[in-house]
């Protein structure tokens, strides 16, 4: 396959019900890209993730952007998600926040279209999301890769702390 010298000709839109298989490979591509997955739990992940969007796009509690190749053979080539969730009520500023936050997640790009602006295009559409539908808060957990870009939109490092898993 041909790859582009700059940004694709692409296009972004809205994943729908029809797009969990993608949705889906996204989820455990971007796992095993980042050595998390093992054999063992792909299947397994394969089908509650299933399972967790059929339920979550369809309540609309979860959204996702696509990047489209442009052409006859239109496929997607990029994705990035957006879980939204009630926020508990903590201070802000001279008051108190409350609402709903985001928690940006599988923000995955197929290897041969890395590097071409598609992560920061898919942001760019979920971030202006969470602007326009007055998102309180906007988390995401950034892969070693990922991290400058998210940098350069304005994500900061914070003291966030995870137990292992068992």
């Amino acid at each position: 396959m041909t790859q582009p010298d700059s940004i694709p000709e692409s296009r972004i839109r809205v994943a729908t019900l029809d797009d969990i298989p993608t949705l889906v490979h996204h989820r455990v591509a971007m796992f095993r890209d980042m050595g998390e997955l093992t054999e063992l739990t792909r299947k397994p992940l394969t089908r509650v993730s299933e399972s967790f969007f059929r339920a979550t796009v369809a309540s609309g509690e979860y959204l996702a952007w696509l990047a489209l190749t442009s052409g006859t053979s239109e496929r997607v080539v990029a994705g990035a998600g957006l879980w939204l969730r009630p926020m508990i009520p903590r201070p802000f500023a001279d008051g108190v926040a409350q609402g709903v936050e985001g928690l940006i997640v599988n923000v995955y790009t197929e290897p041969e279209w890395r590097r071409r602006g598609l992560a920061a295009r898919l942001m760019r559409h979920v971030l202006d999301y969470t602007r326009a539908h007055q998102i309180v808060r906007v988390l995401l957990h950034a892969s070693d890769d990922g991290r400058g870009l998210y940098e350069s939109m304005g994500f900061v490092p914070t003291s966030e702390m995870r137990l292992p898993y068992p």
